[in-house]
């Protein structure tokens, strides 16, 4: 998914060979999406709007308690301090939709898996 993320972006800067960057830190972090399982059977009847913006919510609060471990030690792989709509730069507020269709996508795949 990181991958996926920073290669597309590079198109931003006219980078089409679409290379991608990411950390192996990353393996874990978005590993913990395991933690979302909960989530997904306690809001099954919610409208999926809702649903998006609380699986933001809890990615983005783990993205922020990860980011600021890591940024302690100083291993922290990503630097959003540049952007506008950032949060220490750990988090980005604009990311909220990204995160939202990221969380309903594993809601599905966890779903079609049970």
């Amino acid at each position: 998914m990181e991958v996926l993320w920073t290669g597309l972006g590079a198109l931003k800067s006219k980078n089409f060979k679409l290379s991608s960057t990411t950390s192996l830190w990353m393996f874990f972090i978005y590993g913990m999406v395991i933690f979302l399982e909960p989530f997904f059977r306690l809001t099954a009847g919610f409208n999926f709007l809702l649903r998006g913006l609380i699986y933001a919510a809890l990615i983005l609060t783990g993205e922020f308690i990860t980011g600021m471990i890591l940024k302690r030690v100083d291993f922290c792989p990503w630097d959003y301090s540049t952007t506008r709509y950032h949060v220490k730069g750990i988090i980005r507020l604009d990311y909220i939709p990204a995160w939202a269709a990221a969380g309903l996508i594993f809601e599905q795949i966890y779903w079609t898996l049970v």
